[in-house]
């Protein structure tokens, strides 16, 4: 007994762990707003995001010296286009057409969207602890970045739920595919950034012309985006994909307007009022809680089974195994 709760102790800490250094991830990008608003060039959504995925991507490739083989060379493309290439510049555009918070409010309810598709493609059925709790978090963030402003804009909204269900499809696919044998999370996250940074090139140049005049400021946010806010936020969020499960890791993401909103107040000089504190508290909770293993039921205990002679056994044993060969 006391051998299995140190077991059930070690691996609740090595969980924790690894829940802590996916946390990182969503946390990095909840500074992407003050960078974006305060080192880079304005009104260049795809550039940016061309900048913080291929040079990124570029790099853990590199560092990874391994290219996918067989049938990763569309699978990496696919989950590329998801998680990078469609999720990024959906989701500055409906950052640019969305009043206030309202893209993250939207992108909120991916926990509701991964447990969706996780019951279709991972076979995970949401328990009502799962829905409740992903309700309690859009709740939460959308009491801290929700201000009143204009009429909604169609576009931005319907992008804004376009991201959110990529990068949720991208989750669960990843999920799903998890990793070929031998290569660790570092290729796999490089595969994916550099098969959406192609994607976004021929766009970003189609849409927006030649690349803007960068002075230093600019070089440093975009250095800081591309290596902490990509580099490394993705691959602690793709290893924590294969330790995790889906709706462990898609509770995380919270986090990130969270700490967008925790910037703007000491950076910015953004006031918090009561009511995003209130906010903030129910979607951490609602983080906490989405971290909680689902309950296993405990197996009924054996029933004992009636004595019998040496001599019995033997002969049943005998019967047992040969009946076994014979179904072999």
């Amino acid at each position: 007994m006391k051998t299995n709760k140190r077991s059930v102790e070690k691996m609740n800490r090595r969980n924790g762990a690894v829940i802590a250094l996916t946390a990182l991830a969503p946390i990095s990008w909840g500074s992407t707003y003050a960078v974006t608003t305060e080192f880079l060039p304005p009104d260049r959504p795809l550039f940016t995001g061309l900048m913080r995925a291929l040079p990124a991507g570029l790099l853990l490739l590199a560092l990874a010296r391994t290219l996918p083989r067989g049938a990763w060379w569309w699978k990496s493309l696919v989950l590329g286009a998801l998680n990078i290439g469609a999720f990024f510049p959906l989701l500055f555009l409906s950052a640019y057409r969305l009043p206030g918070g309202m893209a993250a409010v939207v992108g909120s309810i991916g926990p509701l969207f991964v447990a969706g598709l996780a019951t279709v493609l991972l076979g995970e059925r949401p328990t009502r602890r799962t829905l409740l709790t992903g309700i309690a978090a859009a709740l939460g963030v959308s009491l801290v970045v929700l201000k009143a402003a204009g009429a909604l804009d169609p576009v931005g909204a319907l992008a804004a739920l376009a991201s959110t269900a990529s990068m949720s499809t991208g989750t669960v696919l990843t999920k799903r595919w998890g990793r070929p044998e031998g290569v660790g999370p570092l290729a796999l996250t490089g595969w994916q950034l550099t098969a959406g940074g192609l994607l976004i090139a021929p766009l970003a140049f189609l849409v927006e012309g030649a690349p803007p005049a960068l002075d230093g400021r600019a070089v440093a946010g975009y250095a800081y985006l591309a290596l902490a806010n990509t580099a490394v936020a993705y691959w602690l969020w793709f290893r924590g994909i294969g330790r995790l499960t889906a709706t462990q890791v898609t509770f995380l993401g919270p986090l990130s307007p969270l700490t967008a909103a925790v910037i703007g107040w000491v950076a910015l000089g953004q006031a918090l009022t009561p009511v995003q504190l209130v906010g903030m508290a129910l979607a951490f909770g609602a983080t906490l809680l989405g971290q909680r293993p689902p309950r296993i039921a405990a197996l009924p205990a054996p029933r004992p089974r009636p004595f019998s002679s040496a001599e019995e056994t033997e002969r049943k044993v005998s019967m047992d195994l040969t009946g076994g060969e014979l179904r072999r």
